[in-house]
């Protein structure tokens, strides 16, 4: 089975590279504003889920509370976390 050629125009070929350009910029921007600018939130996030699950628990059925005792807290990994959209 032959594929069947495609000639761009040089407007197309411009327009795609510049489109590329475009789409790399917009998602370093996103990608500094979830791994540095909010991860001081995220951590206070984690902090506090963690604290909630610990002192007033989390629901096992429509009525029961389930705390969570300090042996079965998951660890924080040594790696640096990295959010990806």
């Amino acid at each position: 089975m032959k594929l069947v050629p495609h000639e761009k125009t040089p407007a197309a070929r411009g327009w795609i590279r510049a489109e590329t350009a475009a789409q790399r910029k917009r998602y370093k921007e996103i990608e500094h504003r979830i791994n540095v600018t909010l991860a001081p939130v995220r951590e206070r996030r984690y902090r506090e889920f963690l604290e909630r699950i610990q002192s007033r628990g989390y629901h096992v059925t429509y009525d029961q509370l389930r705390k969570i005792p300090d042996a079965e807290m998951p660890v924080e990994p040594k790696r640096r976390h990295r959010v990806v959209f």
